[in-house]
């Protein structure tokens, strides 16, 4: 079995997973998302060598199981989770930013109190609940994915080994070794 070079279908995979989001947009939303992570596959003598691309998945949110003794299955999900501090909190523990109580005055006592500033402590003001930010792009894949991969030949289910490191999921599926012939002796 030869495996041609993927950059020649690159265009053909891309037009082909471009269907495929637009024809999952034009049906009923449902509440996840899915994508499609890409694998590269090779064939050598002695098994088949997977390796995915899942950057930003947990080891713990990967499933790697057999459907049936020629099929893998590899299934997960990816969630966004940022790590990020709110510059507001960020300047209230520093003291840095102070806040000046809005009020309705009329002209004569905003020119007479111009220079009496009310500060406010930062502690008392109560935080939105609605994040402080909006996405200008959208461009991480997130939510559940499922690849699944049939091999032509016998696979030794039980020596499977799977591997992940910076984001690149190995799979290494050995080959069981053709059954031999037994010749039974009659008596």
């Amino acid at each position: 079995m030869a495996f041609l070079c993927n950059s020649d279908f690159r265009p053909l995979f891309r037009l082909l997973d471009d269907y495929e989001t637009h024809r999952s947009r034009a049906a009923p939303s449902t509440s996840t998302r899915s994508y499609t992570p890409a694998f590269d596959v090779r064939e050598l003598n002695d098994g088949y060598y997977l390796d995915g691309e899942l950057p930003g998945v947990n080891q713990s949110n990967i499933d790697i199981e057999f459907s049936d003794p020629h099929t893998l299955v590899i299934k997960g999900y990816t969630e966004r989770s940022y790590q990020h501090e709110n510059t507001e909190k960020a300047d209230s523990k520093s003291g840095a930013r102070q806040w000046r109580q809005p009020t309705v005055e009329d002209e004569e006592a905003d020119a007479t109190d111009a220079d009496s500033d009310t500060n406010i402590d930062t502690d008392s003001v109560t935080p939105e609940t609605q994040p402080s930010f909006h996405y200008w792009a959208s461009e991480r894949s997130i939510g559940e994915f499922q690849r699944t991969f049939t091999f032509p030949t016998r696979v030794d289910q039980d020596a499977v080994h799977a591997s992940l490191k910076n984001g690149i999921l190995s799979v290494v599926v050995p080959k069981e070794a053709a059954p031999k012939t037994k010749k039974i002796r009659i008596q």
